[in-house]
């Protein structure tokens, strides 16, 4: 069931950030990879920075999210696309 919740958490955050970081469309997988990818990029940039986006699942969206355009902004900076 966690690995469920995981996979829903991070298709939310990557679609979140593909829609508010408009770049190269991945589709469902890689927003997928991009949201729990983005989510582990995201925790750690915020406690970096001492930012406390609070506890819930809307928190653990937006920290993904955060994490998942800081992600597809390095993807599209490395693969440009022509």
């Amino acid at each position: 069931m966690e690995i469920v919740v995981v996979l829903l958490i991070g298709a939310a955050a990557g679609w979140l950030g593909s829609v508010i970081y408009k770049g190269s469309g991945l589709g469902i997988i890689g927003n997928i990879v991009v949201g729990i990818i983005g989510s582990f990029v995201g925790y750690w940039l915020l406690e970096k920075l001492g930012i406390n986006l609070g506890s819930g699942w809307i928190s653990v969206i937006l920290t993904g999210a955060i994490g998942a355009i800081i992600i597809l902004l390095l993807l599209n900076l490395i693969i440009k696309k022509k």
